[in-house]
Formats: C-alpha cells, structure tokens, sequence
C-alpha cells in the first residue's frame, strides 16, 4: 500500500500516464490553467480601456447623484428655509450657464454668417440683450470678489440685498413681482415731471399746430386720458428736432428720461444722452423684428416681458391686454425713422401712463 502512494505522488511530478482520478485531474488542469503565461483563452471576458473609463465614469455620477439626492433631502428636513434658497441658487446658475451658452451660440453664428445685430431674428436678439444685461449687472460682484475672503461678503450681500444684486434667475417668483413692481414705481415717478418738461418747450415750438397737438396730448395724459395712436403720430416732426431731438434736450429733462428708462441718472449728460440713443436704437431694432415675427407667435411670458422693457408694468395686466398695448406700440415704433426715435423714447411716457387705469 506505501509503494502504490509512491507511484501516484511520482505519476503527480513527473507526469506519468497513470491517471489518478477525476478529481485529482480537475485539480491539476486548474492549477496549470494559473500558471500559464499570456492573455486568457477568451477575449470575451476582457473589457478594453475605453470600456473601462465609460463604466467607472457611470459609476462616479451615479454615486454623486446619490450623494446629491440624501444631502438635498438633509438639508429639506433639518434647513427648509436654507434649502429653498440653495434650490434656487442652483437653478440660477444653471440657467445662467444656459443663456450663456446659447449667447455664445448666437455670437459663434453671427461671426461665421457676418451677421449683423439688427439682422436677427427676435428671439435670439432679445436674448444677446437680456444676457449683456444681466452680465452687466454681475459684474459688481465679480469685482467685489476679487480680495481675498471677499467671497463671505458677497454672500451675505447676496442675502440682504438680492434685487439690487442679483438678476432674475436668482429671485423666487414673489421676488420677481414685488421687484419689477418696484422698479416700475421708480420709473413712474419720472413720469410727471417728464410731461412738464414737454408743456415747457411748447413755446419754443414754431408750428402753430404742433403747438396745439403737443398741448392737447399734455392735457389728455394729465386728465387720465390714454392716447390714441394718431395722436402721437402727429407730433413725429416735432421730435425729430429743436427742441424735441435727443441731442437738444436739457439736462434735467435727460436725467428725467434715464429714470423712465431704469437708467442711472448720476453720469454727465453727453454720456446720459448717448447711453438714451442705444437704448432706444435697440428697442427700435427689436420692435422691426417682432413686427416680422408677429406678436401671436410669442408666449404669454415674452408679451409681458416685451412690454416691460417698454414701459408698461404688465404684472399685473392680463395677457390679451397686453398684446393690444404692444400691438399699438409696434404701429408708433414702425412708423418712425431713425431721426424721430425722441418720440419713441417719451413713448415710454406717453403711451403706459394712463392704459388701463394704470395711472396711480
């Protein structure tokens, strides 16, 4: 019985053609299988490196939409108020990212196309117009930021003044009706005092029937009457120049504009009165644009937004409504030329002052 374990161990090492048994020989073939050399038998059972890198990039976002998931649901449960306000930091952020990327879309177009500005369509130019503003406005805080721990500043700065800070994207909903309500408030004040500007240069006026139209049209406004759009139209001579142009205007008349416009007041004049003539270059450019669009194209959103930017306060007014107001705007702004836009900037005044009762 010892000789024959001494024949099966020395059939083990030196590979005798004794077979020692099935399980003996399952064991061995596996052994072998380990100690060869080289790639396994089937390519099958290997990923390549690309494959690699795309599952372990699938695995990190899904750990951290994970991780993100249970870290919102945290701070909902123990900071709700905080919560709601990192919810719309974060949605902010990324529809700035957004508008920033189809800005750049539009500009990437323009340059390859050489297109020009005005030459676009309405969405797109609104949209360059909206992004440099808001840009514009963010610039504060980036340069605020810039020292060191600067960053802890500009968060609570964020906090307690968001309207003057922060744009739209960052504002709840009740923010944004309480701050363009706000701002329309601003600009309403300047109103009055616009329209006495315009009762004193009648006299300076040579035409004996301008003279009457523009007294007529004073009177109407300041009785609560809102104009008809002839009525504005027949004053397109007196505003193309002395004393109505844009570059005659006195200084306080200038500065009282700016305010209608959500415009700082506090520049020199000739800067006052440059910044006026792009401004209402533009809105004179966009309103040519929705004219070939059509107002029944854009949505309830883009009427009221449409019709803020020229003056109306339209927060609060119906979107029928609103799509008349600026159906009459675009048939006074359509009609001037490049050297009547003076009227098309107190337009502004003129034609949102008393619509709907919105005089207060």
């Amino acid at each position: 019985m010892a000789l024959s374990r001494v024949c099966w161990a020395r059939s083990a090492v030196w590979g005798s053609a004794v077979t020692p048994g099935h399980f003996f020989t399952r064991r061995l073939q596996l052994g072998r299988s380990g100690l060869a050399w080289g790639a396994p038998r089937s390519s099958k059972l290997h990923l390549s490196p690309k494959a690699d890198v795309k599952n372990l990039m699938s695995y990190v976002v899904t750990k951290t939409k994970a991780i993100n998931g249970k870290y919102h649901r945290f701070l909902g449960r123990h900071f709700p108020r905080f919560y709601v306000l990192y919810t719309i930091f974060m949605k902010g952020l990324q529809m700035l990212w957004a508008d920033a990327k189809k800005a750049r879309r539009i500009k990437t177009n323009m340059w390859k196309h050489n297109i020009k500005f005005h030459q676009l369509p309405y969405r797109e130019m609104e949209h360059l117009r909206q992004f440099r503003q808001d840009v514009t406005k963010c610039l504060f805080l980036g340069i605020i930021s810039i020292p060191p721990f600067a960053n802890y500043l500009v968060f609570l700065l964020m906090y307690l003044f968001p309207r003057q800070l922060l744009i739209r994207h960052f504002w709840t909903p009740k923010q944004q009706t309480d701050f363009l309500d706000i701002y329309h408030a601003f600009r309403k004040q300047s109103h009055p005092e616009i329209i006495s500007y315009l009762e004193k240069v009648i006299p300076l006026i040579s035409d004996a029937g301008l003279r009457w139209h523009l007294t007529d049209l004073c009177t109407k406004i300041q009785r609560g009457t809102h104009p008809a759009i002839h009525d504005i139209l027949a004053l397109r001579e007196c505003f193309s120049n002395h004393p109505l142009g844009v570059n005659q205007l006195q200084a306080l008349h200038v500065k009282a504009l700016s305010r209608a416009m959500l415009l700082t007041s506090y520049l020199p004049p000739p800067l006052l009165r440059h910044r006026l003539k792009t401004r209402t270059t533009v809105i004179h450019q966009l309103d040519k644009a929705l004219a070939k669009l059509g107002i029944g194209q854009l949505t309830a959103q883009e009427v009221k937004s449409a019709c803020y930017l020229r003056g109306l306060n339209s927060t609060h007014i119906g979107e029928d409504r609103c799509r008349t107001w600026l159906g009459e705007w675009l048939q006074i702004s359509c009609s001037l030329k490049e050297t009547e836009l003076s009227l098309l900037l107190h337009n502004v005044v003129l034609l949102s002052t008393n619509y709907l009762g919105t005089r207060r």
